[in-house]
């Protein structure tokens, strides 16, 4: 057993392909757009800065559409990513839809509401002995481990 959901208890099979030089009926996810997604996926190419998540992912798209028998691999060499890159967008196309997978999936925040008001609360302390004030170094040492200093600089700047 190698992790991936398949067989008995699986809704579907997550897997990439064996080979990722599976011929084009192997694909698992194929990218069938109509004219009117053609068309505004071009558009967005032409407007997007080159390095967006929506542009590379449209550029993906319109050439796994127009060029079907291509490999994930020549794909991405096309367009200057992975080959895993291809595939995961054309999975995203094909389970969440198109506007869903132009969108960036925001990250949950290192503090919830609770930890942020007490690094607020910590903020407006006395500071450790030794010290005149707090650093942005010294609150995210003394909150939890892993929280960067810009964490607690735009968390305390949201507060002025």
């Amino acid at each position: 057993m190698d992790g991936w959901p398949t067989g008995e208890g699986a809704d579907h099979d997550l897997r990439p392909p064996l080979s990722p030089r599976a011929p084009m009926s192997h694909k698992r996810f194929l990218v069938e757009l109509n004219p009117e997604e053609r068309t505004y996926l071009k558009q967005l190419v032409a407007a997007s800065s080159p390095k967006t998540l929506p542009r590379r992912r449209a550029q993906i798209w319109l050439l796994c559409d127009q060029r079907p028998a291509w490999t994930d691999e020549r794909t991405a060499e096309a367009v200057a990513v992975a080959a895993m890159t291809v595939y995961r967008a054309r999975q995203a196309l094909v389970l969440e839809g198109m506007e869903a997978a132009l969108q960036r999936k925001p990250r949950p925040s290192k503090l919830d509401g609770m930890a942020q008001a007490e690094l607020v609360r910590l903020a407006c302390s006395t500071p450790p002995p030794g010290r005149a004030r707090w650093t942005l170094k010294l609150l995210a040492a003394e909150l939890v481990d892993t929280i960067a200093p810009e964490t607690v600089r735009r968390v305390l700047q949201k507060t002025r």
